[in-house]
């Protein structure tokens, strides 16, 4: 679904994905930031592997924790594992490389 991987840096594969957050402000009002538009598929093929990412892989387990620690709301936690796994994919895919995890 999202042919342009690997060919994109990592803030427009985000927004390709729709898992870049989007500010709501106006003048000096602030409001809350949303993920907005993008390939609604590929956040819904994301979030079943970002679940298991947050429990095995050592690396997202350790910025889900540390977001859930900062305040953050378990599903956004979850929407800042799944754009990692979207960056992560462009990279490894730009650098035509594979996935080697690392030893612990």
């Amino acid at each position: 679904e999202m042919p342009e991987l690997g060919e994109l840096d990592e803030k427009a594969a985000g927004k390709l994905a729709g898992l870049a957050p989007s500010d709501r402000q106006s003048g000096r009002w602030t409001g809350r930031a949303f993920i907005v538009g993008g390939r609604a598929i590929v956040r819904q093929a994301l979030y079943m592997p970002a679940l298991v990412a947050t429990r095995f892989n050592p690396d997202l387990k350790t910025k889900y924790d540390t977001l859930r620690k900062a305040g953050k709301p378990p599903k956004v936690a979850i929407t800042a594992i799944m754009r990692k796994l979207v960056v992560l994919a462009n990279a490894l895919l730009r650098k035509q490389q594979k996935w080697t995890p690392k030893p612990a």
